[in-house]
Protein backbone atom coordinates (compact mmCIF):
# COMPACT_ATOMS: atom_id res chain seq x y z
CA UNK A 1 0.00 0.00 0.00
CA UNK A 2 1.64 3.57 -0.78
CA UNK A 3 1.76 6.09 1.73
CA UNK A 4 -1.48 8.47 2.00
CA UNK A 5 -0.46 12.06 1.66
CA UNK A 6 -2.78 15.04 2.40
CA UNK A 7 -3.93 16.74 -1.38
CA UNK A 8 -4.62 20.34 -2.06
CA UNK A 9 -8.36 19.62 -2.04
CA UNK A 10 -8.43 18.37 1.55
CA UNK A 11 -6.89 22.13 2.90
CA UNK A 12 -10.07 24.57 3.00
CA UNK A 13 -8.80 28.05 3.19
CA UNK A 14 -11.81 30.29 0.99
CA UNK A 15 -15.49 28.31 1.30
CA UNK A 16 -15.95 25.31 3.46
CA UNK A 17 -14.96 26.11 6.53
CA UNK A 18 -17.40 25.33 8.54
CA UNK A 19 -17.45 22.87 11.52
CA UNK A 20 -20.13 21.13 13.56
CA UNK A 21 -19.91 22.53 17.18
CA UNK A 22 -22.00 20.97 20.43
CA UNK A 23 -23.14 24.77 21.80
CA UNK A 24 -24.25 25.90 18.14
CA UNK A 25 -25.10 24.42 14.79
CA UNK A 26 -21.80 25.14 12.80
CA UNK A 27 -18.30 27.35 13.26
CA UNK A 28 -16.44 28.63 10.53
CA UNK A 29 -13.10 28.62 10.66
CA UNK A 30 -10.14 30.21 8.96
CA UNK A 31 -8.11 27.39 7.78
CA UNK A 32 -9.28 23.46 7.91
CA UNK A 33 -7.84 20.27 6.77
CA UNK A 34 -10.20 17.57 6.28
CA UNK A 35 -8.37 14.33 4.84
CA UNK A 36 -10.58 11.03 4.15
CA UNK A 37 -13.71 12.45 6.14
CA UNK A 38 -11.45 13.33 8.71
CA UNK A 39 -10.52 16.43 10.68
CA UNK A 40 -7.18 16.49 10.78
CA UNK A 41 -6.74 20.36 11.75
CA UNK A 42 -8.80 23.94 12.27
CA UNK A 43 -6.85 27.24 12.53
CA UNK A 44 -8.32 30.48 13.93
CA UNK A 45 -6.54 33.57 12.19
CA UNK A 46 -7.21 36.63 15.12
CA UNK A 47 -5.71 40.18 14.46
CA UNK A 48 -6.25 43.51 16.72
CA UNK A 49 -5.68 46.48 15.26
CA UNK A 50 -6.69 49.45 17.45
CA UNK A 51 -9.59 49.30 20.69
CA UNK A 52 -7.29 46.77 22.41
CA UNK A 53 -8.84 46.65 25.81
CA UNK A 54 -12.25 45.86 24.77
CA UNK A 55 -11.03 44.02 21.55
CA UNK A 56 -8.61 41.46 23.26
CA UNK A 57 -11.25 40.78 25.65
CA UNK A 58 -13.55 39.93 23.05
CA UNK A 59 -11.23 37.82 21.23
CA UNK A 60 -9.88 35.99 24.87
CA UNK A 61 -13.89 35.07 24.97
CA UNK A 62 -13.98 34.48 20.98
CA UNK A 63 -11.06 31.63 21.49
CA UNK A 64 -12.15 30.11 24.76
CA UNK A 65 -15.90 29.41 23.76
CA UNK A 66 -14.21 28.57 20.19
CA UNK A 67 -12.25 25.68 22.07
CA UNK A 68 -15.05 24.30 24.03
CA UNK A 69 -17.51 24.17 21.24
CA UNK A 70 -15.49 22.32 19.09
CA UNK A 71 -13.75 19.87 22.01
CA UNK A 72 -17.15 19.09 23.10
CA UNK A 73 -18.43 18.30 19.30
CA UNK A 74 -14.95 16.05 19.22
CA UNK A 75 -16.06 14.10 22.29
CA UNK A 76 -19.27 13.69 21.02
CA UNK A 77 -18.14 12.29 17.42
CA UNK A 78 -18.73 15.10 15.19
CA UNK A 79 -15.24 14.62 13.32
CA UNK A 80 -14.57 10.93 12.55
CA UNK A 81 -12.63 8.38 14.19
CA UNK A 82 -8.62 9.52 13.87
CA UNK A 83 -6.25 10.83 16.24
CA UNK A 84 -7.66 13.78 17.89
CA UNK A 85 -7.35 16.96 15.52
CA UNK A 86 -5.13 19.95 15.89
CA UNK A 87 -6.74 23.46 16.75
CA UNK A 88 -4.22 26.33 16.64
CA UNK A 89 -4.61 29.89 17.13
CA UNK A 90 -2.42 32.78 14.97
CA UNK A 91 -3.06 36.06 16.86
CA UNK A 92 -1.67 39.27 14.76
CA UNK A 93 -1.36 42.51 16.67
CA UNK A 94 -0.52 46.06 15.30
CA UNK A 95 3.18 47.11 16.48
CA UNK A 96 2.36 50.61 17.56
CA UNK A 97 3.25 52.30 20.94
CA UNK A 98 -0.33 51.86 22.57
CA UNK A 99 0.41 48.28 22.29
CA UNK A 100 4.02 47.54 24.00
CA UNK A 101 3.17 50.35 27.01
CA UNK A 102 1.80 49.35 30.13
CA UNK A 103 -1.50 48.93 31.12
CA UNK A 104 -3.73 50.04 34.04
CA UNK A 105 -5.91 47.32 35.66
CA UNK A 106 -9.17 47.98 37.67
CA UNK A 107 -9.07 46.15 41.00
CA UNK A 108 -11.98 47.70 43.04
CA UNK A 109 -13.08 44.15 44.65
CA UNK A 110 -9.97 41.66 43.98
CA UNK A 111 -6.32 41.68 42.84
CA UNK A 112 -5.66 40.45 39.50
CA UNK A 113 -3.37 38.14 38.82
CA UNK A 114 0.04 39.20 39.19
CA UNK A 115 1.10 38.36 35.31
CA UNK A 116 -1.26 41.01 34.01
CA UNK A 117 0.29 43.65 36.51
CA UNK A 118 1.57 46.76 34.40
CA UNK A 119 1.31 43.91 31.52
CA UNK A 120 0.57 45.85 28.02
CA UNK A 121 -1.67 44.62 25.64
CA UNK A 122 0.94 42.86 23.95
CA UNK A 123 1.78 40.51 27.02
CA UNK A 124 -1.24 39.84 27.42
CA UNK A 125 -1.85 38.83 24.59
CA UNK A 126 1.20 36.85 25.12
CA UNK A 127 -0.44 35.02 28.40
CA UNK A 128 -3.88 34.28 26.46
CA UNK A 129 -2.06 32.52 23.46
CA UNK A 130 0.87 30.90 26.00
CA UNK A 131 -2.28 30.00 28.54
CA UNK A 132 -4.65 28.64 25.33
CA UNK A 133 -1.65 26.44 24.88
CA UNK A 134 -1.08 25.14 28.44
CA UNK A 135 -4.59 24.35 29.12
CA UNK A 136 -5.02 22.38 26.08
CA UNK A 137 -7.40 24.18 24.37
CA UNK A 138 -5.42 25.11 21.37
CA UNK A 139 -2.62 22.48 20.41
CA UNK A 140 0.15 25.43 19.29
CA UNK A 141 -0.90 29.33 19.34
CA UNK A 142 1.53 31.90 17.94
CA UNK A 143 1.99 36.01 18.26
CA UNK A 144 3.14 38.07 15.87
CA UNK A 145 3.18 42.20 15.64
CA UNK A 146 2.85 43.89 12.41
CA UNK A 147 3.71 47.91 11.37
CA UNK A 148 0.89 49.66 9.39
CA UNK A 149 3.25 50.81 6.92
CA UNK A 150 4.47 50.23 3.54
CA UNK A 151 7.31 48.24 4.33
CA UNK A 152 6.02 46.04 6.75
CA UNK A 153 7.96 44.79 9.59
CA UNK A 154 6.63 41.87 11.59
CA UNK A 155 7.89 40.87 14.84
CA UNK A 156 7.47 38.04 17.05
CA UNK A 157 7.36 39.10 20.87
CA UNK A 158 7.97 35.67 22.52
CA UNK A 159 10.08 32.96 21.89
CA UNK A 160 7.62 30.11 22.58
CA UNK A 161 5.50 31.58 20.31
CA UNK A 162 6.77 32.29 17.11
CA UNK A 163 5.54 31.29 13.22
CA UNK A 164 8.64 28.70 13.00
CA UNK A 165 7.51 26.48 15.80
CA UNK A 166 3.42 27.02 15.13
CA UNK A 167 4.14 25.60 11.65
CA UNK A 168 6.45 22.67 13.68
CA UNK A 169 3.56 21.98 15.07
CA UNK A 170 1.10 21.46 12.11
CA UNK A 171 3.60 19.78 10.14
CA UNK A 172 4.18 17.46 12.92
CA UNK A 173 0.58 16.57 13.33
CA UNK A 174 0.10 16.18 9.56
CA UNK A 175 3.10 13.29 10.18
CA UNK A 176 0.97 11.73 13.35
CA UNK A 177 -2.07 11.67 10.79
CA UNK A 178 -0.96 10.22 7.93
CA UNK A 179 0.80 7.73 9.81
CA UNK A 180 -2.68 6.80 11.64
CA UNK A 181 -3.88 6.67 8.53
CA UNK A 182 -1.82 3.06 7.26
CA UNK A 183 -2.63 0.08 7.61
Amino acid sequence: MSDPLLSPSDIFTKQKLELPGYFRSTKKWDLLVVSLHQLVMAIEFKSIGSSYGNNLNNRTEEALGNANDIWTAYREGRFGTAPRPLLGYLFLLRDETSVLRPVANREPHFEVDPVYKGASYCKRAEVLCRRLVLERLYDTSCLLLSTNEEATRITEPAADLTFRRFVAALRGHVVVFLDSQKS
